[in-house]
């Protein structure tokens, strides 16, 4: 059963906004750092966005989507962790994938994957 499931992928235009989605279904993560990566076709797997669960939910931004994309989560019964991506650039495409239990933007350091949900973004 997977832990981590992802959906509000799609296709846009640049400019235009998506807004992810990933449920928690077998855990709570909570007191742990929840994340999105993505990959794009020939490229590495790259950190876009981290949060903690903790007082205040500290961040974690990639350089390349720093305010255009805000984390959030929702730590109720099933944690749901949330990706707003806004002004969207076709250097956005890639599959997008939820990960949990790891530290800040570091893949190697998470252990629960989702998987993936595709954004497609045309110019």
């Amino acid at each position: 059963q997977d832990e981590l499931v992802e959906s509000g992928g799609g296709s846009v235009q640049a400019g235009g906004s998506l807004r992810l989605s990933c449920v928690a279904t077998t855990l709570t993560y909570r007191g742990k750092w929840m994340a999105w990566f993505r990959q794009a076709p020939g490229k590495e797997r790259e950190g876009v966005a981290a949060i903690w669960s903790g007082d205040g939910a500290p961040t974690r931004y990639s350089d390349s989507v720093k305010g255009r994309f805000t984390i959030s989560r929702d730590n109720a019964a099933n944690t749901v962790l949330y990706l707003q991506m806004d002004r969207l650039k076709p250097e956005d495409t890639a599959m997008y994938y939820c990960a949990a239990a790891g530290f800040h933007l570091d893949s190697g350091s998470y252990t629960d994957w989702g998987q993936g949900t595709q954004v497609t973004v045309s110019s």
